[in-house]
């Protein structure tokens, strides 16, 4: 009895709806039919007539700094001066090796954009550098005038920069870089302008994907101390999963990318570092600054860097690592354009004044940072 009640009420279910159905049907068809589409022949989409232009940034990628203020420490280590040859053929000997219990000092960085619009990022920028040498006990006068020079004046590095970021497409873009900087030995009066050193690089790329960019160029540089012309490869790219990346800008730099969350990241590589420094203050009883020389620092730093944010845009960055001596020599340069050895391939080139050797110690660096949104 309850089974044909159920059967009787389906069927009328079926029976009734189904004029409903066919009906709704009919007038959703005459509706669509009855409208003249010859109204709308000239009605365009307005995304039609924008072009679209590659993004400077992928997904995932570490925020840029605009405004950063560090500490940098390195470790105990040791620095053995070669004998340094003057000007006039006198050699001053090297003499022993002195132990350096720390080298310290401030890094600041700003950068700020000029222009920020779709098909055009440009940037400006400054930096200040500064690095003082802790000796174990203090040079004399009888010591090299290397250790003289650095134990009383340090280095430090006065600069401007800027970055061009030209997207031509939905992929492709150009971007540049370029920079100058004062370095020496200089104390609170700058030395003169005929003493920056210049370094740029252009590059070509392109941006496939929304988590890949890759560019290649050519580049003027001092970051191994003395004036290179190198080919460079930019690499960015974010993992599916947004939790792994790379970030590399060879051969200057080079680093994996842990993300731990968009707050939080983690990263191990290594970033090479240099400058060429002016000897410009004089030591007592010795008038370095006539000598024209120029010591060509560059190392390697082998590193791991946390970077987490600790309110909004604010973040902190801790790296520690090792620190690899590449070169640490004195040239001498009277005048004309700066020496260029091409990594030694160049024959004919003048040979050093000042060959030294320095141990590798470790380094910590700390820095608050102001990030782009």
């Amino acid at each position: 009895m309850l089974r044909n009640l159920l059967k009787l009420t389906t069927a009328i279910i079926v029976l009734t709806s189904t004029p409903i159905l066919a009906q709704t049907e009919t007038e959703s068809t005459d509706s669509y039919d009855d409208i003249d589409w010859s109204l709308y022949d000239d009605l365009g989409f307005e995304d039609e007539s924008i072009k679209r232009y590659a993004n400077a940034k992928i997904e995932g990628l570490s925020p840029a700094k605009l405004i950063s203020f560090g500490y940098d420490f390195q470790s105990p280590y040791t620095i053995t001066p070669g004998d340094l040859t003057l000007g006039d053929g006198t050699i001053i000997a090297g003499g022993e090796a002195l132990q350096v219990n720390s080298t310290a000092g401030i890094r600041a960085d700003f950068n700020l954009p000029v222009v920020s619009q779709t098909n055009l990022v440009w940037q400006m920028g400054a930096n200040y550098w500064n690095t003082s040498y802790n000796y174990a006990e203090a040079p004399s006068a009888s010591d090299n005038p290397l250790h003289q020079t650095l134990s009383e004046n340090g280095l430090r590095t006065s600069g401007v920069n800027t970055t061009i970021y030209k997207p031509l497409d939905e992929e492709q873009f150009i971007l540049f870089q370029g920079s100058a900087d004062m370095s020496g030995t200089y104390g609170s009066s700058l030395m003169p302008a005929q003493y920056l050193k210049y370094s740029a690089a252009v590059l070509w790329g392109k941006r496939p994907t929304e988590k890949k960019q890759w560019a290649v160029g050519v580049a003027r540089t001092y970051r191994v101390g003395e004036l290179n012309y190198i080919p460079v490869i930019l690499y960015n790219k974010t993992s599916a999963n947004n939790k792994w990346g790379t970030e590399a800008l060879f051969p200057a730099r080079v680093h994996v990318r842990r993300t731990i969350n968009p707050r939080n990241m983690v990263f191990l590589g290594y970033e090479l570092q240099g400058q060429s420094f002016r000897m410009y203050e004089n030591l007592p009883g010795f008038d370095i600054r006539d000598e024209d020389l120029e010591i060509r620092r560059g190392e390697i730093r082998v590193r791991a860097i946390y970077e987490f944010s600790l309110k909004n845009f604010i973040w902190m960055s801790v790296q520690a690592g090792y620190r690899i001596n590449y070169r640490y020599d004195v040239d001498r340069l009277a005048s004309g354009p700066d020496i260029y050895r091409a990594f030694g391939l160049i024959d004919g080139t003048p040979a050093y004044a000042q060959m030294n050797f320095l141990t590798n110690p470790f380094y910590v660096n700390v820095s608050v940072n102001l990030v782009s949104p």
